[in-house]
């Protein structure tokens, strides 16, 4: 599915589709988890699947220092364990955990609020 944001600022990143496998960024397709920003994209995120997350993803994301992470566990919705969140409670970030579709729209409309948002994507 393509994703068209009106009225964004070209300087920031968003989503512009998404499929089985991939996300899209600014028109450039990745394959591997990564993760978003308005103005910085991370790709080749550190965690290799959900199943591998750890709490120092967590403390690296934080470093980030976003109002809001969201987390996009790829096709089906999963909840990481509360034990690896701790960096993100210390930090006060907000989490939203959500299938990679949903993380990528919801990603698209924080930006277009002016949200200091990051997207971590699991593809």
């Amino acid at each position: 599915m393509k994703l068209h944001l009106s009225d964004a600022d070209s300087k920031l990143n968003t989503f512009t589709g998404y499929g089985d496998g991939y996300v899209a960024v600014n028109g450039i397709q990745y394959r591997s988890n990564i993760t978003v920003l308005p103005g910085q994209l991370l790709p080749e995120w550190t965690a290799a699947s959900f199943e591998t997350l750890v709490e120092a993803d967590f403390a690296k994301l934080a470093a980030l220092q976003p109002e809001i992470l969201l987390l996009g566990t790829g096709s089906t919705l999963r909840f990481p364990a509360p034990a690896l969140l701790q960096p993100l409670l210390a930090a006060r970030i907000g989490l939203e955990v959500m299938d990679t579709q949903a993380a990528c729209r919801t990603y698209n409309i924080l930006v277009a609020e002016g949200r200091r948002v990051a997207a971590a994507i699991l593809v």
